[in-house]
């Protein structure tokens, strides 16, 4: 397993935009496929964007045109810049990371080996 740490998260207006970052240890960044998933309280755990290790991006069609996540292989950080921002998308924000070479599937949390504390995400109206 790897460490990943989260930041960015806070409070923000709806409309706004927050880049949220995930710092990520091991020597083979380059070979991870990267997830951001969010929970909202009394909801589970959903996908919201996710990055291959050549860079294929997907993205949850709730916030498709929105939301994008990179990745600087350089600096082990993904990210992802979320813009104009509602108040549904309000939820503690969680990276994860798929470092095996096990099947399955980028929208699924269970496919992921590695996951960051969370950071949380309020828009307010």
């Amino acid at each position: 397993q790897v460490q990943l740490i989260e930041s960015g998260g806070g409070l923000v207006q709806a409309g706004g935009s927050l880049r949220l970052s995930c710092a990520a240890s091991g020597r083979t960044f380059n070979t991870y496929a990267m997830g951001w998933f969010r929970q909202a309280p009394g909801k589970e755990r959903e996908f919201v964007a996710s990055s291959s290790s050549r860079g294929r991006t997907n993205y949850a069609d709730s916030v498709k045109g929105r939301f994008t996540i990179s990745r600087d292989n350089a600096k082990n950080t993904v990210y992802l810049q979320m813009n104009s921002l509602k108040p549904e998308d309000t939820a503690v924000y969680y990276c994860a990371a798929h470092t095996t070479f096990r099947s399955g599937y980028y929208y699924k949390a269970d496919w992921y080996d590695s996951w960051g504390q969370g950071t949380q995400v309020t828009v307010s109206s």
